[in-house]
């Protein structure tokens, strides 16, 4: 599985953090191999660009690797994106932003996506006091999320802590307690500060065809 993240992110030439911190060092697949995965002489750039079609579905493949989800789950959100008032891409990256897999990522608790759930599917996360077994939970604003008292009697809490100071950097929507490591959404994700590398609007467009 490793290998086939870090070809995720060499073909879509965008690093993903699909493998938590090991993307911000010298480690990382984009920065040591910084040309598409396949056959040798791949080195060289192609004379004739992507087609309107693979534009679109590049921007859908880099946000569906970047959060982890399949398809069918992409396609659900910007089903229910269009049907909301507002913004469009608003209302998506804050569907997705509130998925409980991105939140215990975004606190620290998990170095990457993959580990936060991990953890939900091994009963180690709690939402206000009570355990939550599914990745794709909505967490709503003021609810708290911490690790399961069996998570912390595992030592699972001080790697909490390790990953909280790495990503010390948190969004103004969620605030943690560094002591307990028990997280808060605080408010409604703000897209603007998200600095995501894909456009919300093609992803759009890759489902309206």
């Amino acid at each position: 599985m490793p290998h086939v993240l870090e070809k995720v992110e060499r073909r879509l030439g965008e690093k993903l953090f699909l493998k938590g911190d090991r993307c911000l060092g010298p480690k990382c697949a984009c920065a040591r191999r910084a040309f598409p995965p396949g056959p040798k002489g791949s080195k060289r750039p192609r004379g004739r660009g992507p087609s309107e079609y693979g534009e679109l579905l590049r921007e859908k493949q880099k946000m569906r690797f970047f959060y982890g989800l399949d398809d069918t789950e992409v396609k659900r959100y910007v089903g229910r994106a269009s049907h909301e008032t507002g913004l469009f891409s608003a209302n998506f990256l804050r569907m997705v932003e509130r998925r409980l897999d991105v939140v215990i990522w975004r606190l620290g608790l998990a170095p990457s996506r993959r580990s936060a759930r991990q953890l939900i599917g091994h009963g180690h996360i709690a939402v206000n006091g009570r355990g939550v077994s599914v990745p794709s939970y909505a967490v709503r604003v003021g609810e708290k999320i911490a690790l399961t008292e069996r998570a912390q009697k595992a030592r699972l809490a001080s790697q909490g802590g390790e990953n909280q100071q790495r990503h010390s950097a948190l969004p103004r929507w969620l605030t943690i307690d560094a002591a307990s490591s028990e997280g808060t959404l605080a408010g409604m994700p703000e897209p603007d500060e998200l600095g995501h590398n894909f456009d919300v609007v093609k992803i759009k467009e890759f489902y309206s065809r």
